[in-house]
């Protein structure tokens, strides 16, 4: 007899879930991805829809299968591809970000994502975007892509890859399973959201106000000692190295350094040539989604890629505020009007160092790092929460899939 299931709330769980008759693979079919999906290749050209709505790889956030952000075709230049209500957007470039979303509504997208559509005698289109999301498939399409800096997906390559697929009503009832924890992942992020457009308002406005009071705004060339980014070719890996840190590596709350890249000690000691971080540095993301920050706080040696920029401050300038500067609107905005605006926004060095940010006394920069610190421990407890959804629904997909 099995011990009583955990509890969750006033629900308890049943150890065997894994078990039940839901998860039988009774009647499964082992089939290419392009017998149960398309890819839909209709090409626009921005000019033709101005009004409508476009969607950037950068508008997609990682793990999360809804749209949160959009600008307009007229934004945008080049060829770009369509999409209808309940297609799937995946970036298939850059697949290890892990971006894939459902669009709720009709427009069109960069032209490196893949506009995915599910044949619908073979495969529910609920069903398809959780099996797109599964490390099964997500593993496969980075063992897949070509190219170095920017690998890519090639559909004639994908439509060839096979996976398992249950039957119909099989998918149904799962997918019933995987809406509901969807929903909750929703709602913590919806929370987690609201906590940090308040947070990001109110390190505008602080930013905002000591640069109108008198408080130096100097270029970041003359804030910092140290300005350079990180390799410009990808290195061999290794499975025992030294870490390689990448921007998908500090997007989260903290990095996962079992999932970090390594490389051999002595590619490490040729990088440092070019870049040599230490402990008090900052971190920040200059390709894709620009603007991300972290704070070196640890004392390993490690090395970055091109998407990567270190900047060390000087001896005025507090290096969590930098940071918190870095990522704020008040630096973004001066980004994103510098940036090389193409289907990757990308930011280079001179850019970089002409944007410009208030020096205010080391006093007023703790107290702009305490009040932000304020925000994150709930922003933390609100990711820690939505993590936990996040796992399950991992743990499901791959129980059921795998």
């Amino acid at each position: 007899m099995n011990a009583p299931g955990p509890k969750l709330g006033s629900i308890r769980i049943n150890p065997d879930w894994a078990r039940l008759p839901l998860f039988d693979r009774k009647g499964w079919k082992h089939l290419p991805f392009g017998e149960f999906a398309e890819s839909v290749n209709e090409r626009v050209e921005p000019s033709a829809a101005a009004e409508e709505i476009y969607v950037g790889l950068d508008d997609l956030d990682p793990q999360d299968l809804r749209i949160r952000r959009w600008g307009k075709g007229s934004d945008v230049i080049g060829t770009k591809l369509r999409f209808r209500k309940g297609d799937l957007i995946f970036g298939r470039r850059r697949a290890y970000q892990r971006k894939l979303a459902v669009a709720e509504f009709d427009g069109i997208c960069s032209a490196h994502a893949m506009v995915v559509r599910a044949k619908q005698d073979m495969v529910l289109p609920e069903f398809l975007p959780f099996l797109m999301m599964s490390d099964r498939f997500m593993k496969r399409a980075v063992e897949i892509s070509v190219g170095s800096l920017s690998p890519t997906i090639n559909w004639t390559t994908l439509k060839h890859e096979e996976f398992d697929l249950p039957p119909i009503d099989q998918q149904r009832h799962v997918t019933e399973i995987l809406c509901a924890i969807e929903g909750a992942i929703e709602a913590f992020g919806n929370e987690r959201a609201a906590a940090d457009n308040a947070r990001e308002c109110l390190i505008f406005e602080r930013l905002q106000t000591m640069a109108s009071n008198d408080c130096d705004v100097v270029p970041l060339a003359e804030a910092c000692e140290r300005i350079v980014d990180g390799t410009h070719f990808t290195p061999t890996y290794v499975a025992n190295g030294v870490p390689f840190l990448r921007v998908t590596d500090i997007q989260g709350i903290s990095i996962d350094w079992n999932n970090v890249k390594r490389i051999s000690p002595s590619e490490h000691k040729q990088l440092c040539q070019r870049c040599s971080p230490q402990k008090g540095d900052v971190l920040l993301s200059k390709n894709g989604t620009i603007g991300i920050t972290r704070v070196v706080d640890w004392e390993e040696e490690f090395s970055i890629f091109v998407s990567l920029c270190l900047l060390r401050a000087k001896e005025s300038l507090l290096p969590e505020y930098l940071a918190e500067a870095l990522s704020s609107k008040y630096v973004q905005d001066q980004f994103h009007k510098r940036s090389k605006q193409g289907t990757v926004t990308n930011l280079h060095l001179v850019e970089i160092r002409d944007c410009r940010l208030p020096v205010p006394s080391k006093v007023l920069q703790k107290d702009l790092i305490q009040v932000s610190s304020s925000f994150f421990a709930a922003i933390t407890a609100m990711e820690v929460r939505r993590d936990a959804m996040l796992k399950l629904r991992k743990e499901m997909l791959e129980t059921f899939l795998a």
